[in-house]
């Protein structure tokens, strides 16, 4: 995987604001409206349509138009590359921890002998 991975980078950007995050926990339980998504924000729809934009720009959510409703749905498989990326950093993490219990137990042998 490269350092710098720009799709990663899209998803992280999309879940660091919390309006977004929320945004996606409610479509997490049906598609929605944009009006009811930005009803309980208290924000202006021009900027509730940003934060939708940011989320479908990192492919977080599909937006369907019917006549003037436009209905927001979440792609749960969008959610893989961090999943991924959190997976390989946690192992690489535990190898680590692994490594340095290993060495402290050692070491609190020697001292001990």
């Amino acid at each position: 995987m490269t350092k710098h991975d720009p799709e990663l980078s899209l998803l992280f950007h999309a879940l660091a604001d919390p309006t977004r995050r929320s945004i996606l926990t409610r479509l997490a339980e049906a598609p929605a409206r944009v009006t009811d998504l930005a009803e309980p924000t208290g924000l202006r729809l021009p900027t509730v349509m940003r934060h939708l934009s940011v989320l479908e720009e990192a492919g977080l959510i599909v937006t369907s138009k019917d006549g003037r409703v436009r209905t927001c749905a979440i792609v749960p498989e969008a959610f893989d590359p961090m999943r991924t990326w959190l997976d390989e950093q946690r192992a690489i993490w535990e190898a680590r921890l692994d490594r340095l219990d290993a060495y402290v137990m050692k070491l609190m042998k020697e001292r001990d002998t």
